[in-house]
């Protein structure tokens, strides 16, 4: 079992497969030029591999993975495989913008998937394209559709922002719910690669939006979920992710691998150790030390909130979100 320095169970690793996407979302990296990390830089599928096995017999029990767009990775549904194979009681999820989803949800759910998170900001084609820098709402509802219909498990996250989606948030949360998906709003995570003028809606803002239309009790937090959710009177629930709360890190059980080896304890931070030289000489127990230190110098808290709230220089396109 892993254990932080704050007695939080740590037993949730996100991999980031690719630092490649290929949308340019405005609130993520809408500058950022078409150019990667060579490919000889990134850690093979069997590579990522040995470190899941290390970190599933520490007690890691939930793995996500996510990217950039982890879709742009050759033979993902390989790679998920290896995992379930291993060990088919893991909570296998991913991350993804869904504009490749439709060609390949059935294969992702043959290898072991069974849940996907998907970024649906808006159901305005000309909305979507001017978030994400391209055309690609109806790929992402089709590709969404798909995995519904084979049998994943959807969530979906918006991000709603002032003078772009934010008459939408009920639209959203309707379309959400006629799908039974549920469904995140997410304030607005201030990064130093995404596009100045963004303004996000605050979760005061977004619950008196919706109060407008729909009574709903306060349910607070669920296990380690960092979402604080909320149940209207119909049994439908939605949650509000608030990474600025003073108590959003408080239940945090997560750490982040890039896809070249990088160790990250903290969303927020750019602190990290790579297991990258112990994977490739094969040194398992070096790699394991390493994810024991990733998890002993685990802060207690990200730097979003409070008097001393900063601008995030982490790259989210690197480790997901």
């Amino acid at each position: 079992m892993l254990i932080d320095s704050y007695d939080r169970v740590v037993d949730y690793l996100r991999v980031s497969v690719t630092e490649r996407c290929n949308f340019r979302c405005q609130y993520c990296m809408p500058e950022k030029p078409f150019s990667w990390v060579p490919k000889e830089n990134l850690l093979t599928f069997e590579e990522l591999f040995e470190f899941m096995k290390v970190a599933i017999d520490e007690g890691v029990k939930k793995i996500r993975i996510t990217g950039g767009e982890p879709l742009l990775r050759e033979d993902l549904d390989k790679f998920i495989k290896m995992i379930y194979d291993y060990e088919p009681s893991i909570d296998l999820a991913m991350t993804t913008n869904a504009f490749l989803l439709k060609g390949t949800a059935q294969r992702l759910k043959d290898a072991g998937l069974k849940r996907i998170n998907v970024s649906i900001d808006t159901l305005i084609p000309k909305i979507a394209q001017e978030i994400a820098g391209k055309d690609v709402l109806k790929n992402v509802l089709e590709g969404v559709d798909e995995a519904l219909r084979v049998g994943l498990k959807v969530k979906v996250n918006m991000v709603p922002m002032n003078n772009m989606n934010a008459n939408e948030i009920i639209d959203v949360l309707e379309y959400c719910k006629a799908r039974g998906m549920s469904i995140r709003f997410i304030e607005y995570m201030e990064n130093k690669f995404a596009k100045a003028d963004i303004s996000g809606l605050k979760s005061d803002e977004l619950l008196k939006i919706l109060s407008e239309k729909y009574s709903f009790s306060d349910d607070g937090f669920d296990g380690t979920s960092p979402s604080h959710y909320y149940t209207m009177d119909d049994g439908y629930r939605f949650g509000i992710i608030e990474p600025y709360a003073d108590d959003f890190c408080k239940q945090c059980n997560r750490i982040r691998l890039t896809a070249e080896g990088n160790l990250i304890p903290c969303l927020y931070f750019d602190e990290a150790m790579s297991i990258a030289e112990s994977i490739k000489k094969g040194d398992i127990k070096g790699a394991a030390a390493v994810l024991k230190e990733v998890v002993r110098t685990k802060p207690e808290k990200n730097r979003w909130g409070g008097d001393d709230a900063e601008v995030s220089s982490r790259a989210f396109y690197e480790t997901g979100g």
